[in-house]
């Protein structure tokens, strides 16, 4: 299956960057590109691509508001949103990620981080540069720095505390949900844990099911929420 990738940045360099770098690839193609964020969602709601790789700093509407309507909690058929910026502000990655973004990369990042990004975003799971993820998500955690913005405060998404949840999370469902929080792939969690790919598959499922999670980020955000994830817990899965 190919996957449709449509192209919002104001430059045009980029976009023709963007489009050489996807394009090359067997599975993907660019069907559509805009050069601001009203022309974004009005060709992304018209020709409904697999992913729409947003800028953020767009004329006439930003790339975060733009993902807040293709993406946004209020949206009833939402659509694979990944954003590519140069600014690395926690403040814009909250925020993309809470307008319901899936993915957030910085544009210095290499060519295959962005081809992983829309096939991870595709297939409904999520990729955080990593140069941002534990920073970004500890932002969430209740012992996290009162004076941080107000942007990158955590949001009540209506789940309560972990005993709230829909079913309680297995043990092993809670510690696929630390590593994940970590920003570990499923890959990586498949080897510290011990298992096959596909039992992590589906215990991320489940969890995800549990929380009435969106996507692979909404997972680890709560996770960070409700202080499952200690800062100090090691980075290696150990």
């Amino acid at each position: 299956m190919t996957i449709q990738v449509l192209i919002a940045d104001d430059q045009e360099m980029v976009r023709a960057a963007f489009r050489m770098i996807l394009d090359s690839q067997p599975d993907m193609r660019v069907v559509a590109q805009a050069a601001t964020g009203v022309e974004a969602v009005e060709q992304a709601r018209r020709l409904r691509p697999d992913v729409c790789l947003l800028d953020i700093r767009m004329p006439e509407l930003d790339g975060l508001e733009a993902t807040r309507l293709l993406a946004g909690p209020d949206v009833p058929d939402p659509l694979n949103v990944l954003i590519a910026t140069t600014f690395d502000l926690d403040e814009y990655v909250y925020r993309a990620l809470r307008n319901g973004a899936c993915g957030f990369l910085l544009k210095d990042g290499a060519p295959s981080l962005l081809t992983e990004a829309v096939r991870a975003a595709a297939s409904g799971n999520s990729l955080i540069s990593p140069s941002v993820t534990v920073r970004l998500l500890a932002h969430m955690g209740p012992h996290r720095d009162r004076s941080a913005p107000a942007e990158a405060r955590p949001v009540s998404r209506g789940r309560g505390e972990p005993e709230g949840l829909i079913e309680p999370l297995t043990q092993r469902e809670r510690e696929v949900v630390r590593r994940v929080a970590r920003g570990r792939t499923n890959e990586e969690v498949a080897v510290d844990l011990h298992v096959t790919l596909s039992t992590v598959k589906t215990h991320l499922g489940n969890v995800q099911r549990k929380l009435a999670a969106r996507n692979r980020v909404e997972i680890a955000a709560w996770a960070w929420e409700h202080g499952m994830v200690d800062q100090s817990w090691p980075s290696d899965g150990g």
